[in-house]
């Protein structure tokens, strides 16, 4: 996989993705462990799975369309959390 430098962020705007990205990390944990069993907890993490997952795309959206990111249809846009920095990863 190659990267390419094609932008960055601001630290504020990273904090924001910063914290999507470890609550949705933290969400997917957490579906490994919890079982259907408790069907009220269940039904609220696969709630907050999918609200996380939309503002997560949507970040990725609104900055792209902000800073006019380059993408490629078969590629994705990664940070680098402690430079700010945006990379289009190419297949």
């Amino acid at each position: 996989m190659e990267k390419k430098l094609i932008g960055q962020v601001t630290p504020a705007e990273r904090d924001e993705i910063k914290r999507l990205f470890e609550r949705r990390n933290g969400l997917n944990e957490l579906a490994k462990i919890l079982t259907a069993d408790n069907a009220e907890l269940y039904e609220r993490l696969i709630a907050d799975m999918g609200e996380t997952a939309t503002k997560f795309q949507q970040w990725w959206e609104k900055m792209a369309t902000l800073y006019n990111w380059e993408s490629l249809p078969d590629g994705n846009w990664e940070i680098n959390f402690d430079t700010c920095e945006i990379f289009l990863n190419r297949p």
